[in-house]
């Protein structure tokens, strides 16, 4: 039998949130701490979230989350793409209920934990189950300001899904932690080819959790705005290869023998 996720909001002392919970949450303190109780039984027991993250649900997970708020316009829409057990789409959905936040997740587990949780809030926030590259999931969540993400593919993977889903000049925002500087450099190129610019690592947090949030921003382009991709030395190694073999062939056809 599932364990409701409604209600209640008691909690072990080791999960009382710390005092800079308030300053996130302020009046919506009490509905982070019934996400942090769901996380911690119902999340737990279907999978969604490994027993060992239990003790550290606040610093690394839902605080973690909630201050990427302070890179978001109020009022903007917000589509988080691979939404998992509801990071960063929850907590900031807590944090700012002035955002309009469309959570997308493939899977039917994870997407009832989260329908539950939010009914049960009573938060208004959309709930769609497919993947982010999925026509259907495009025309229903599409045109976003902003398309969160957390811990759900490479950078140049991720471009592809998100970017789709802005508006042009929308941002998306990659939660990624130590590795984002070096993954931007790796995948700087890949950005770019899938129509981002003005890429940048930023750091959200600082003074309200122990480890501040590391982001990977880029913007969505229109397409009059990207720069001109020349080929690569390679690529054009190859064109003028292919080229030189077709002059050197004879010309085609069958040569006819004079009668």
């Amino acid at each position: 039998m599932e364990r409701d996720l409604g209600g209640a909001t008691a909690l072990p002392a080791e999960l009382e949130p710390p005092a800079s919970a308030a300053a996130v949450f302020g009046d919506r303190l009490d509905l982070a701490r019934q996400y942090c109780a769901a996380l911690a039984t119902a999340g737990v027991e279907r999978g969604l979230i490994g027993p060992r993250e239990v003790p550290r649900l606040w610093d690394r997970h839902i605080l973690n989350c909630a201050v990427i708020g302070e890179l978001i316009a109020e009022g903007s829409s917000v589509v988080d793409i691979g939404s998992g057990a509801g990071l960063p789409g929850i907590p900031l959905a807590i944090a700012r209920p002035d955002l309009r936040i469309t959570l997308v997740e493939p899977l039917l587990r994870r997407t009832i934990f989260l329908s539950e949780f939010i009914e049960a809030a009573g938060l208004d926030v959309t709930v769609v189950r497919g993947r982010a590259e999925q026509s259907g999931v495009m025309k229903e969540a599409g045109g976003a300001d902003v398309v969160t993400s957390r811990a759900v593919a490479p950078l140049g993977k991720l471009a592809q899904w998100s970017l789709p889903l802005l508006r042009d000049h929308g941002r998306m925002l990659a939660l990624k932690g130590v590795s984002a500087a070096e993954e931007l450099e790796r995948d700087g190129e890949a950005l770019a080819r899938a129509g981002a610019g003005n890429a940048m690592v930023v750091e959200c947090g600082a003074g309200l959790v122990a480890t501040p949030t590391l982001i990977i921003s880029a913007e969505r382009l229109p397409r009059a705005e990207r720069a001109h991709r020349p080929r690569s030395e390679k690529a054009t190694a190859r064109r003028e290869a292919r080229a030189a073999k077709r002059a050197d062939k004879p010309a085609a056809g069958r040569i006819r023998k004079a009668k």
